[in-house]
C-alpha cells in the first residue's frame, strides 16, 4: 500500500467512514487457522505464538493523562494470558514533550479535534506518555516477567504512531516486524489499550506483514470516540484478522 492509499484509510477510519463487509477470503483462512489451534489447546505454546501487549500504561488507565474507561481492569487478564504464552512483547506510548499529536501544540486546538498534518488526519490528544515521565511508565500491575521486549512509538516529534509496526505517516518503520521475522514469531495475539487505535492500527499492519492475528476482545478497552470502536472492528476484519475471547486460549 502506498503513502496515499494509508493515508486515505486512515481518514476514513478517524471520520467513522471505515469500511463494513463481510469479510475477506483471507479473514477465512485465518478463522480456520484459529479454530484449528483452539482444537489442538496449543495457543501460546507454540514457538511461533507470541502475545502482543500494547500500551498498557499509567496514562491509559483511570487517573492518567488519557484514561481509557475500565482499562486497568485487563491487567489481571493480561497476566494469566501471559502465563500461557513463551514468547510476549510489551509495547509503549513514548512521546516527546510537544509532540505533533497533542492539542496543546497547536494554537486554539482541544483535545478530541482533528487537523491535517503531512501525512492526513491527525486526531489531538491531551499531552500523554511523554519519555520518562511516570504518566509513561507500564503499569505497575503487570505481572510477566518472561516478556523478552518492550518496544517504543511515537518518539518521533512530528509523526504520531498508533501502530506498533509502522508509524501514521505509513513508510517509518518500528523494526518490530524485523523481530518478528528474525525470531520466527507469526501468529500475534493481540491484547491491550485502546481496541480502536493502536490496538486496531497494530493488529493491521501485522497483518500487512503477513502474520496471523488474532485480537483478544475482553483482553482490551477501547476510546470508542464518534464511532471509533465499529469502525476499528470493521476495519481489522476487512484486513483479515481474528476475532476471539480469553477464554478460547486460557480454557484450552
Amino acid at each position: 500500500m502506498n503513502n496515499s492509499s494509508y493515508s486515505l484509510n486512515r481518514r476514513r477510519f478517524l471520520t467513522g467512514l471505515g469500511v463494513i463487509g463481510a469479510g475477506s477470503l483471507a479473514s477465512a483462512s485465518l478463522l480456520g487457522s484459529a479454530r484449528t489451534a483452539l482444537a489442538s489447546g496449543m495457543i501460546g505454546k507454540n514457538k511461533e505464538d507470541v502475545l502482543l501487549v500494547i500500551d498498557v500504561q499509567n496514562c491509559f488507565l483511570p487517573g492518567g493523562t488519557l484514561p481509557v474507561s475500565d482499562g486497568d481492569q485487563i491487567i489481571p487478564l493480561i497476566n494469566k494470558l501471559g502465563q500461557q504464552f513463551e514468547n510476549v512483547i510489551f509495547t509503549q506510548d513514548w512521546h516527546t514533550p510537544g509532540h505533533a499529536s497533542f492539542a496543546s501544540s497547536h494554537a486554539g486546538k482541544a483535545p478530541f479535534e482533528t487537523i491535517e498534518l503531512d501525512y492526513g488526519t491527525q486526531v489531538l490528544w491531551p499531552d500523554h506518555c511523554v519519555q520518562g515521565s511516570d504518566d509513561a511508565k507500564l503499569a505497575a500491575g503487570l505481572d510477566i516477567p518472561h516478556a523478552q521486549l518492550i518496544i517504543r512509538k511515537g518518539y518521533h516529534s512530528e509523526v504520531d504512531s498508533y501502530s506498533t509496526f509502522v508509524e501514521a505517516d505509513g513508510e517509518t518503520k518500528t523494526g518490530l516486524t524485523g523481530y518478528m521475522q528474525e525470531r520466527g514469531l507469526k501468529n500475534v495475539y493481540v491484547c491491550g489499550l485502546a481496541t480502536d487505535f493502536c490496538v486496531s492500527w497494530s493488529a493491521q499492519d501485522a497483518r500487512k506483514a503477513e502474520l496471523n492475528v488474532s485480537v483478544i476482545e475482553d483482553a482490551c478497552r477501547a476510546i470508542d470516540l464518534n464511532g471509533s470502536l465499529e469502525a476499528a472492528w470493521s476495519a481489522m476484519e476487512a484486513a483479515g484478522v481474528s476475532r476471539m475471547q480469553s477464554s478460547d486460549i486460557l480454557s484450552s
